[in-house]
């Protein structure tokens, strides 16, 4: 599941789930991304978890490891949430929504686009967006991704009762983090991590918020492991 930054940043990586063993990768998007169709009731986060959960029934999926990114891994923490037993396991990589006072995540929608990107990864160069180059089409992409991303996270992208709901999570949990991620500080990890029953958290030392581009064949590993244990 992707995040504020659409498919286009997870769409590589599954495609290495895919070709990694017999898993099948599927990658919604998430309605109102990449101008896609949005119904003027769906407007939350928790209104995406209920409509993932009709989805997954419907296409009929057994055995999901769900993985989700950003706020991609909030609407999975909230789709772990509603117990759909067609859901196994879940994986959550440098995931939003949690409200933690101590430790803010900072304002994205008071941020450029490459303040963004400076903050998002361990090494910035390799993945810089140079605005200035973007045609017309694209900066309506990136301008219509970040007003859907407000849309469904509100202006604080956060949750306040997330964190409590977090317990009742009964499916297996593994907790990514980039260890540069400066868009959802490293303490959210380990709040996802330690109230989760049983959930562990792994550190990936050469990312930032976006390990599934920067680090991906490390996730790989992470994921595969997870998914294949007992």
């Amino acid at each position: 599941m992707h995040g504020g930054a659409g498919p286009a940043s997870v769409n590589r990586f599954a495609e290495l789930l895919g070709a990694s063993g017999r898993s099948r990768a599927i990658v919604p998007v998430h309605p109102g991304f990449q101008g896609t169709p949005r119904p003027g009731g769906l407007t939350t986060i928790a209104q995406l978890a209920e409509v993932y959960s009709a989805w997954v029934d419907a296409l009929g999926l057994q055995n999901v490891v769900l993985v989700g990114n950003s706020i991609g891994g909030w609407i999975a923490a909230e789709l772990a949430l509603r117990d759909n037993p067609r859901i196994r396991r879940l994986v959550l990589v440098d995931a939003g929504g949690l409200k933690l006072d101590a430790h803010p995540a900072p304002d994205v929608f008071s941020l450029s686009l490459e303040q963004i990107s400076k903050m998002s990864y361990r090494d910035p160069q390799k993945f810089r967006i140079d605005p200035t180059k973007m045609s017309d089409q694209q900066r309506a992409a990136v301008a219509g991704n970040r007003a859907t991303l407000k849309l469904y996270g509100g202006v604080t992208m956060a949750d306040p009762t997330l964190l409590l709901r977090l317990r009742d999570i009964r499916i297996p949990t593994l907790v990514v983090w980039g260890a540069a991620d400066q868009i959802v500080p490293r303490e959210h990890g380990l709040a996802y991590a330690s109230s989760i029953p049983g959930a562990r958290l792994e550190v990936i030392e050469e990312a930032g918020h976006l390990p599934q581009l920067e680090a991906p064949e490390q996730l790989l590993r992470l994921v595969k492991q997870f998914a294949d244990s007992n």
